[in-house]
């Protein structure tokens, strides 16, 4: 099944890419009045930069990172490039054919028209460069810390200003190394948690590859421990060997599992009502992979449901489920917020909320935009964020 999966997605990846290649070829060609043999310089250069794209993904797996690194760079900037460009053009094209519809009505002479149409091309091109370049600023620009403060019922008194930090979607791979995630590591060290939790999408590459490039996180320092849960891409990156790194380095990988988090320490699923249930899941698409699922009910079995919990899952459509099974706070990633306008609307098709805090029935969930990004090193409308979570009780 997984195999059929990928077939499925590289298929229409490519038939994707080559639409967008054409797509952004009449595009140029007609916004600067290209001759014939600019044309055919274009065709050749967007095929080069389609070729580019397309080797990358086996690339990565394929080449050493020195060597595939700066390949990558360019690879990765230019799908951005694209992403905003299409984008930009497609809504130009969207006003052009309302503009044709109405054209009729207008009393406009046909040179004139002509001549607004280059114009608009001409500031279409220039808008897609400046929203691109933007976009690389913002996506390179250093990680911040986001405070975020949820009020909870079932918070003890005792635990008032408990301090969740999040990772999300933090993605060591192709353009983002241990240089980097050694920064973000010193930053929620400065903020002292109690606890540090990493919701998924840690790698993408394999152990092999990557396995120096995370070696900072076994600094990472939280009162009652740091935890980790699986996200989708930890699935395409060797999850069994991952998951056996990650508890070396230090972390608690939580596969449908619990703890409970006490005022003075941690202690086991049977302990007084007092504190916190702890529980983390595999991501919500792993059940095709064999060993591998989420089982929340498993996870919430014994538990005093008296007693807060907080649950971690990856993708925010586990909500659903978790509300029904009494989960007071979910914390989530997955979404990056979008990572680039306007694809954050396209996230909503699939989950039901993209970024923030949010109620959902009884229960809440905070959904992050992510500590690094997938792909382009590029956001738009979207900030990268380390998310401080402090709980507080919800006052009568």
């Amino acid at each position: 099944m997984p195999i059929l999966r990928t077939l499925l997605f590289v298929t229409i990846m490519t038939l994707a890419l080559c639409g967008l290649h054409y797509y952004l070829y009449l595009r140029v060609a007609r916004g600067l009045s290209l001759g014939p043999t600019e044309q055919r310089l274009l065709k050749l250069g967007l095929g080069a930069l389609f070729a580019l794209l397309w080797l990358s993904f086996p690339l990565m797996r394929l080449v050493p990172r020195p060597i595939a690194s700066p390949i990558l760079w360019a690879s990765y900037i230019w799908m951005g490039t694209m992403a905003v460009s299409s984008v930009t053009f497609g809504l130009v094209d969207l006003a052009r054919l309302l503009g044709g519809a109405l054209s009729p009505m207008l009393p406009i002479d046909e040179s004139r028209r002509v001549w607004l149409g280059k114009l608009v091309d001409v500031l279409a091109l220039g808008g897609a460069a400046a929203m691109s370049a933007t976009a690389l600023t913002q996506g390179l620009r250093k990680v911040g810390v986001k405070r975020v403060e949820i009020s909870l019922a079932k918070l003890p008194p005792s635990l008032d200003g408990f301090r969740m930090v999040q990772l999300t979607d933090v993605h060591i791979g192709p353009t983002l190394d241990g240089r980097w995630l050694r920064e973000v590591v010193s930053k929620v060290n400065a903020l002292q948690a109690d606890v540090v939790v990493i919701t998924g999408d840690l790698v993408d590459g394999s152990v092999a590859q990557l396995l120096s490039h995370v070696e900072p996180l076994r600094e990472l320092q939280a009162r009652h421990g740091v935890y980790f849960v699986t996200g989708n891409h930890e699935y395409y990156s060797g999850v069994d060997a991952w998951l056996t790194e990650l508890r070396k380095l230090g972390l608690t990988v939580l596969r449908n599992e619990r703890v409970t988090i006490h005022p003075q320490g941690l202690a086991g699923p049977s302990a007084a009502p007092l504190g916190i249930d702890l529980i983390g899941v595999d991501d919500y698409h792993a059940g095709v992979f064999p060993g591998h699922g989420p089982d929340l009910p498993k996870a919430l079995a014994g538990r005093d449901p008296s007693r807060l919990a907080v649950l971690l899952a990856h993708q925010p459509a586990a909500i659903a489920e978790a509300a029904q099974l009494g989960i007071d706070l979910q914390v989530s990633g997955h979404t990056h917020a979008g990572q680039l306008w306007p694809w954050g609307y396209f996230v909503r098709l699939q989950q039901p909320y993209v970024h923030g805090l949010h109620r959902h029935g009884s229960a809440q969930i905070y959904v992050s935009a992510g500590t690094g990004y997938w792909g382009p090193p590029m956001r738009l409308a979207s900030e990268a964020e380390i998310t401080e979570l402090v709980l507080r009780p919800q006052r009568s």
